[in-house]
C-alpha cells in the first residue's frame, strides 16, 4: 500500500474524513507535479483564544493551481515551539476544488498573548513552519502593543523589499489596509509584469493572487506575524463603489465579477468569515488589545454610494453634502458607533482604507477641489463620525489609513474650514509597499498646504510601511521607508516619527531616526 493510500485509510478509520463528504466527491491525495505549498502559509484574525491559519494547495499556481477536481485531506498542527515538538492542537481539514483547494482552520482553545508556530502537511509534503501570536484577553492590563500597517502592493511597480524588512520587525501583528493585488493587465514599462489580462473571472483573480503570493518577501511577512486584513478597490476594480464599476460593465456582469473577486479574496487571505456567505462578505469587525486598545476594521467599498459629482478631483456638488450619500452604509455606521460607545480601551484605533481628512487641492481661498473617492466626497458620513467622537468623548481615537501611495499625518478637525475648531482625532496615512504615487501631484499638493493647516506631514516619493507602538502614555508611528523598490536589496530607515499623547488630541513630530 502506498503511503498516501495508507494515510487515507487511517483518516477514514479515525473518523477524520466524514462520510457525507465522500458521497459528493472523491477524496484522495494526488501525485503532485510540484511542491503543493507554493503560495506559503498565513495566519490572521487573532483573538485571545483562537486564530485562523491558512494555506492553498497549488502545485501549478499560475494556471489555476494545477489541482485535480477532488477533495484532498490536509493535516495541520500548532505548537508552542518552532521545531513543532510541543503540539497543542492538530487535525485534518478538507481542501476542496470549489474553493480552489484553499483551507482556513479556526484554531481554538489557545492561550492569550502567546506565540505559536504552525504547519500543514499533505501526503509526504510539509509546508513551511510559520509563527503567529494570539491577542491578550480583553480585560488584561497591557503595557505595550506593537504592530505595523501597510497597503497597496502593485506587483508591477517594484519589488516587495518593504515586506522583507517588515518580517524582521518585532511586532504583535500586521494590519493590511487594502489593494493586496491589482486587477489591471500588464504594462511593458513596469519592473515586473502581470500575467494575463484584466481580472474578470474567478480563474483570473486566482492566478493574480497566486502570482503575488509567490513572492518570497510577502511570504516571509505572512510567516512571521498574524495579519488583520481588509480590502480596498483593486481587489475588484479601480474605484468601484458597491455595485457600480469604474468600467462600462452591465450590472449583471459586474455582479458576477465582484462575486468572483470576493471569493478569490477569501481563498487567499486568513480571514474569519463564513463562506459562501448568505449575502455579502462582512469584513468590518473589531479586535480587543487588552485594556490598552480596541482596533475597529472598516469596509469603505462594499456599501458606499457611487462617488458624488463624478469620480476624481472635483468641486463639491450638492450630492457630496447630502445626508443620504453614504460611505459606510447604515448598518456598518451603527456598528462602529456601538463599538466606540462600548469601548473601555485607552486607545480606539479605526483601521480603514481612504484618507479621512479634508484636503483642498486648490490653494486659492474659498475655491475647493476635492478627491471624490475619499471621505471628501462623503461629507455627512465624515461629519457624523467626527461629531460622534467629539460629543461622546471617545478615548484617544486614532485613524490608520492606506490607499493613497503616500505618507500623511493629519489632525482630524470638527470643522476643517476653521483652524480653531477642536481636533478630535489623529490620522496616520501610510505609504505603499510598492504602488506609485503620481509625481505630478506632489508640487500642487505642497502648494495647497497653505489652505490645509490640519495636515502636519506629507511625503510622496517613498515606499514602505508604518510601525506603531501603543502604550498607556502615547501612540507612536514610525514611517519606515525603503531606499528603492527597484533594488531587491534596498535598505530601510525611519523617515519620520510622530506621537499622540494620551488625552491630548493632535500629533507631535519627533526627530527622524
Amino acid at each position: 500500500m502506498k503511503r498516501r493510500d495508507f494515510l487515507i485509510t487511517t483518516l477514514l478509520s479515525s473518523g477524520l474524513i466524514i462520510s457525507d463528504q465522500l458521497n459528493t466527491q472523491a477524496v484522495s491525495i494526488p501525485e503532485f507535479s510540484n511542491f503543493p505549498f507554493s503560495l506559503g502559509v498565513a495566519s490572521g484574525d487573532p483573538l485571545s483564544d483562537r486564530i485562523i491559519i491558512w494555506t492553498r494547495l497549488a502545485p501549478n499556481p499560475l494556471k489555476g493551481g494545477g489541482m485535480p477536481k477532488i477533495r484532498v485531506p490536509v493535516q495541520w498542527k500548532v505548537a508552542k515551539d518552532p521545531k513543532m515538538i510541543e503540539i497543542v492542537r492538530q487535525g485534518t481539514v478538507m481542501a476542496t476544488p470549489e474553493l480552489g483547494h484553499a483551507v482556513h482552520v479556526d484554531v481554538t482553545q489557545l492561550e492569550a498573548n502567546q506565540v505559536y508556530w504552525y504547519q500543514f502537511q499533505v501526503g509526504e509534503y510539509e509546508s513551511a513552519i510559520a509563527r503567529t501570536k494570539t491577542l491578550p484577553n480583553f480585560d488584561a492590563s497591557v503595557d505595550k502593543v506593537s504592530f505595523a500597517f501597510a497597503s497597496c502592493q502593485d506587483w508591477q511597480n517594484g519589488y516587495y523589499v518593504a515586506h522583507k524588512h517588515l518580517a524582521e520587525e518585532d511586532l504583535d501583528f500586521v494590519v493590511f489596509l487594502g489593494d493586496y493585488i491589482y486587477e489591471r493587465s500588464g504594462n511593458q514599462n513596469r519592473v515586473r509584469q502581470h500575467q494575463g489580462d484584466d481580472c474578470l473571472t474567478l480563474e483570473d483573480y486566482r492566478n493574480r493572487y497566486a502570482q503575488y503570493k509567490g513572492d518570497p518577501n510577502l511570504q516571509a511577512s505572512h510567516h512571521r506575524f498574524p495579519w488583520i486584513m481588509t480590502w480596498d478597490d483593486h481587489e475588484v476594480d479601480n474605484n468601484y463603489a458597491n455595485l457600480t464599476p469604474e468600467d462600462n460593465q452591465s450590472l449583471e456582469a459586474f455582479q458576477a465579477r465582484r462575486k468572483a473577486a470576493y471569493q478569490a479574496y477569501y481563498e487567499h487571505t486568513p480571514i474569519r468569515v463564513s463562506f459562501p456567505p448568505e449575502e455579502d462578505i462582512t469584513l468590518y469587525r473589531s479586535f480587543d488589545l487588552g485594556n490598552l486598545g480596541k482596533l475597529m476594521v472598516l469596509d469603505t467599498r462594499q456599501y458606499r454610494s457611487d462617488q458624488p459629482c463624478g469620480d476624481g478631483g472635483k468641486p463639491r456638488c450638492q450630492e457630496a453634502k447630502s445626508e443620504t450619500t453614504t460611505l459606510l452604509g447604515t448598518e456598518q455606521e451603527q456598528w462602529l458607533q456601538s463599538q466606540l460607545s462600548n469601548s473601555s480601551a485607552s486607545w480606539n484605533i479605526i483601521a480603514q482604507q481612504i484618507m479621512m481628512a479634508q484636503y483642498d487641492l486648490d490653494p486659492r481661498p474659498n475655491q475647493g477641489i476635492f478627491n471624490m473617492d475619499q471621505w471628501d466626497g462623503y461629507i455627512e458620513s465624515r461629519h457624523r463620525l467626527l461629531n460622534f467622537l467629539h460629543n461622546n468623548q471617545i478615548s484617544n481615537p486614532v485613524v490608520i489609513t492606506g490607499d493613497i501611495h503616500s505618507s500623511w499625518v493629519n489632525d482630524l478637525k470638527l470643522d476643517f474650514d476653521d483652524p480653531r475648531s477642536p481636533t478630535v482625532a489623529t490620522e496616520f496615512v501610510g505609504t505603499s509597499i510598492s504602488s506609485q504615487f503620481p509625481q505630478e501631484y506632489i508640487a500642487p499638493i505642497k502648494l495647497a498646504r497653505i489652505v490645509n493647516p490640519h495636515v502636519k506631514f506629507f511625503e510622496g516619493t517613498k515606499h514602505g510601511y508604518v510601525r506603531c507602538t501603543v502604550t498607556p502614555e502615547y501612540f507612536k508611528s514610525d514611517y519606515r521607508v525603503v531606499s528603492s523598490v527597484l533594488d531587491p536589496d534596498a535598505s530601510v530607515d525611519t523617515l519620520q516619527s510622530f506621537v499622540v499623547k494620551n488625552g491630548q488630541p493632535g500629533v507631535l513630530a519627533k526627530s527622524t531616526g
